[in-house]
């Protein structure tokens, strides 16, 4: 009878081709690796997660609207057919430029021919005293599961403490740009149906949803008429809006305001922005460019280097003479695809070419039936047909089949109903408090 010399796959030989080093798996990692597959160079992708993360519905996994799973799938898997894509399941602690190696937290390194940052962006603190130890961010797949466990922890004490008496909860929301509004909405419909079906003794005019931002409107990247829309629809769903407030302190417990009020908190939510300040980015340079991130020319190139590259919310991408792009997905899977053909146009001679950002709008959703979406040309698109518009786009987006059905489906059953959902407080070493 015959037998099989060797169960092992075959794999090919590819250590003679030229090695492409990309750190991160977000938007921008993936779509350079995406336009290196199967191409003739070795590609290395290194992230601290086995997995990407769609970071555009984190704030659905904190608020309960989806499960961690959903949003997140295996950087291997998505690059099996090509068998010049590796992983490797790593920190960078440092880029040494002058002999074209990444040194691994656990001292092991990474020689390159040409190198890809693709870090992303953290939570901005403006340097408020508390916010960066008491304020919760919503920036990884741990930050959402922390924040959900809070929140739902803070609605279970609550309702032990109603046994004695009314019970007041307050959930600031700290910044009115889209993860802001998405995330105060969100929370908003949560609080009333874990009230509503989970028989929580609160009442629900005293567990409260406070949006706070310094400007003097919500989404200041959309027309007037957006903004005034969000707002609307955000206080038809109980959130309480306050525009031009500046928060000067984050406790343990509360929040502080220029104006002196302090507010008692269960929760403080930090969406007011990001910055690579603290991030690999940041190191790169010995002057790094606005908000931390890496100065790039034209064509995606470190300034003053011939192989380093940077890309996504990591890089201070060029718009125009004055201007630099907008830190968002879009920037990001753009610039990736950019970077990865720019990288073979070097490696085949040829001269590269300047990136240039395609504008395809904005979107924030607002509660379950709602959404703005700002179009290219500058027109608005509200209410339900702005909602559909941006599922279309997210699920469009989504990394993985399977992802895609599950939240479809989730989707589809919220639109008619609240079904109940991943209410669940999963205590671990990463989340619990």
């Amino acid at each position: 009878m015959a037998t099989s010399t060797s169960s092992k796959p075959a794999y090919r030989d590819l250590s003679h081709l030229p090695h492409v080093v990309i750190i991160g798996g977000g938007f921008a990692g993936v779509a350079v690796a995406r336009g290196l597959a199967n191409q003739d160079v070795r590609v290395t992708i290194v992230d601290k997660h086995n997995f990407h993360t769609f970071l555009p519905l984190l704030y659905q996994v904190a608020t309960a609207g989806l499960e961690p799973a959903d949003v997140a799938y295996p950087i291997r898997t998505i690059f099996g057919h090509a068998d010049n894509i590796g992983f490797r399941h790593a920190k960078v602690s440092l880029v040494d430029h002058a002999r074209s190696l990444v040194v691994l937290e656990d001292h092991s390194e990474l020689t390159f021919d040409h190198l890809v940052v693709a870090t992303g962006a953290t939570a901005a603190y403006f340097g408020i005293p508390g916010a960066s130890k008491y304020a919760m961010p919503l920036y990884s797949l741990a930050d959402a599961r922390k924040l959900r466990n809070r929140l739902l922890l803070a609605l279970e004490r609550a309702d032990v403490l109603a046994e004695q008496s009314p019970v007041t909860l307050n959930f600031v929301v700290v910044g009115g740009g889209p993860t802001g509004v998405e995330t105060s909405g969100a929370l908003s419909e949560l609080i009333r149906i874990a009230i509503k079906r989970d028989g929580l003794r609160l009442d629900a005019a005293k567990v409260r949803v406070l949006l706070v931002d310094l400007a003097p409107r919500l989404l200041t990247a959309f027309p007037e008429s957006a903004s005034r829309y969000a707002k609307r629809e955000l206080e038809q769903i109980g959130v309480e809006i306050d525009l031009g407030r500046s928060v000067i302190e984050v406790e343990e417990h509360a929040i502080r305001f220029s104006d002196g009020e302090r507010i008692e908190t269960a929760a403080v939510v930090w969406a007011a922005g990001v910055t690579a300040s603290g991030t690999l980015a940041h190191d790169l340079q010995a002057s790094p460019g606005p908000g931390g991130r890496a100065r790039v020319t034209g064509d995606l190139r470190l300034v003053e280097s011939s192989n380093v590259w940077a890309v996504g919310d990591a890089a201070a991408v060029p718009m125009d003479a004055t201007q630099f792009c907008p830190q968002l997905a879009p920037v990001a899977i753009q610039s990736g695809r950019h970077c990865a053909q720019q990288i073979l146009r070097v490696l085949e001679g040829q001269e590269t070419v300047a990136f240039r950002y395609r504008n395809k709008g904005i979107m924030a959703t607002i509660g379950r039936h709602a959404a703005v979406a700002k179009l290219p040309r500058g027109g608005v698109i509200k209410g339900t047909a702005g909602w559909l518009a941006w599922l279309g786009l997210h699920l469009w987006y989504l990394v993985g089949f399977r992802n895609k059905i599950r939240v479809m489906i989730n989707w589809t059953w919220r639109y008619f109903d609240w079904p109940s959902g991943p209410r669940l407080i999963v205590a671990d070493a990463e989340t619990a408090e």
